[in-house]
Parts: C-alpha cells; structure tokens; sequence
C-alpha cells in the first residue's frame, strides 16, 4: 500500500486551485508524531503533505518515524523554507522532495499568491543538490492559466538535472474547492500532446532518469484523459491500495471526494481495527461506485503499478510510433 499524510491544513500560500489555507487547523489538534508508529509496517511509499508540511515544527521526528514505516518518502512542499528541507536532507538524503512550481517565476508567484515563491524554492533546490539530496524536483498543477509555461518549465528541470512531477485540476473537501474548471481545453490537449511526445523522446543524461520520463508520459496521457473526459484511465484503489491520514488523526480512503470519507480515527483504534471494519468496508463500496474520475498522483501511482502491462504497452507501442514518425496514440 501507499499512504499520504496530511501533516496539517495549515498554509504560508493562497493559491489559485487550492483554498486549504481558508480552513487552518490549529496547531494542538494536530496528531502527534508518536501517532504514526501505529501505521503498518512496509509500506511502499508515504507521501508528506499538508497544507505546507514544512510548517510543522516537529517534520524531522515526523520523518525519521516514517523512515521505518515505509520503502520511499516524499515530501510535498512550496519550498518556501530551505532551511527546514535541508535539515531533514542532511540526515535523510534519499527523501524525495517535490516543490511546487505553477510556471516560471512571475506566473508562479501570480497563482501561487505567494511573494516571491518561485525565489525561495530556487534557492532550496540549489541548497539540497549542494548537499547531495538524492531526488529533488519541481511539481506543477497543469491547467489553461499556466499551460503555456509546462514545456519550459520541464526543460528547466532538465537543464537542472531535476525531476519533473505533473497534476491537474481536481475539486474536493481536501482543496477546499468546488469551482475548478479548465476553459480551454483545446490549447491544454495542443500542448500536453507535445510534452508527453517529448516525455517519450527524453534526452535525460541518464537510463534511469528518461525512464521516469516514459512512465510519466502515461501519468500525463492520464491527466490529459480526465482534464477532456474527466475519467480515470485504470481502476481507483482508494482504501484498498492507498489510504490517506488527516492533520487530525482520522484514516481517509482519499483526498479527492466531495466530502472526507473516514475509515476510522487512529486516536482511537489501531490500524487493523480501521482497517478490516464494517466501515472500511463501506467506504470500498463508495470507492466502486465513485463516478468522480479523478487521476492524482496519490492513486494514480499505484493503479499503473498494478496494471503494469498495459502502462508499458502503452509507453512502448508510443516510442515505437515516434521513431516511426507516426503520432502518438491518445
């Protein structure tokens, strides 16, 4: 399984898609970090995010609890506070670290509603590469208002050696938001089609690094599928292949319903008694019959880990199609 925890809805930024900073917990309802030695052993992946996780001033215990916990961390975050990533990179070099990047630095800081973000998450990529973190790269919400910055933007990153990480528009109690809509779709696919072309054409400086690349394309070729459709490409494995922790200790099937669908409260019951009850149960047969279509990272990853075979037809068959000199296939 992967897990995401929501470390807190408390945030620095106001941004355009995301009203999480409307509705900030309040620092003494947020769950302990002793709480989360009551999560399963062995889990694939945990994803720390907030609100801006960087805000909580016990991360690094936060941190050094889930390294026991799970395969690979990331860390969502602005990047606003270097300091605070380098701390945690100087002890943990193999966490991964995603900083959010709405296009290059004026439209940025415009969506982001944040004084000079863009500056401040520059200065913690340059100071986590001096240090040696292991994985560092900008993340992007793709919509119509910043569409015609994704392909410098994912240049940059590979001008950086950085990693690029991709996602769209989605409305949900998590967001805060329920008037998220993209307008002009037509440009968005224009452009989409071109960056999952050169997704598939990568010319990272290494093997590992241009096959991160193909496999995203297919993440894109997904995003670019909800963003026109508004559906998922493979089956949601919400509360059966990942689940998500609140600031407030409550085990989520996701974060992408109109309201929180709770599992169970953690505070109060161990993870197994959440995990194999009558709730647990109700809330899979909410995931089943979810019409919502969303494809976000969080159940996106796993759905094309479990249907590995055709993500890879799909990758291989588009690589063959380019080389060619045909159009990819959407």
């Amino acid at each position: 399984m992967e897990c995401a925890i929501i470390t807190t809805y408390r945030c620095n930024a106001k941004c355009d898609m995301c009203k999480i900073y409307e509705r900030p917990t309040r620092q003494e309802e947020e769950f302990e970090p002793s709480l989360l030695n009551k999560l399963p052993n062995g889990l694939e992946r945990v994803n720390i995010t907030g609100g801006e996780p960087t805000l909580r001033k016990d991360l690094l215990e936060i941190v050094s609890i889930l390294k026991n916990k799970a395969k690979k961390i990331d860390i969502s975050t602005n990047g606003y506070y270097p300091d605070r990533l380098v701390e945690i990179s100087r002890k943990y070099p193999d966490v991964i670290i995603r900083i959010s990047a709405e296009g290059l630095p004026k439209l940025n800081d415009e969506l982001r509603g944040l004084k000079n973000g863009f500056d401040h998450s520059l200065r913690a990529v340059i100071a986590l590469k001096g240090i040696g973190a292991k994985d560092i790269g900008y993340g992007m919400v793709i919509s119509d208002k910043n569409i015609e910055d994704l392909l410098m933007l994912y240049e940059l990153c590979v001008m950086m050696g950085i990693e690029f990480t991709t996602s769209t528009l989605h409305n949900s109690f998590y967001f805060n938001k329920m008037d998220n809509k993209i307008a002009d779709k037509h440009r968005i696919e224009v452009i989409m089609r071109e960056f999952i072309k050169r997704l598939l054409s990568s010319k990272r400086s290494s093997l590992k690094k241009r096959a991160k690349d193909w496999a995203r394309a297919y993440l894109n070729y997904g995003i670019l599928n909800h963003i026109i459709n508004g559906t998922r490409l493979l089956p949601c494995g919400a509360a059966v292949d990942l689940f998500f922790l609140d600031p407030f200790g409550k085990i989520l099937a996701c974060n992408g319903s109109e309201e929180p669908w709770v599992m169970g409260d953690l505070k109060q019951q161990t993870f197994e008694e959440i995990w194999f009850s009558d709730r647990a149960e109700e809330v899979r047969e909410m995931v089943k019959n979810c019409k919502r279509g969303c494809w976000m990272v969080g159940s996106a990853r796993p759905a094309i880990r479990k249907y590995l075979i055709k993500s890879l037809y799909w990758v291989f068959n588009n690589k063959i199609r380019l080389l060619m000199g045909k159009d990819i296939l959407l």
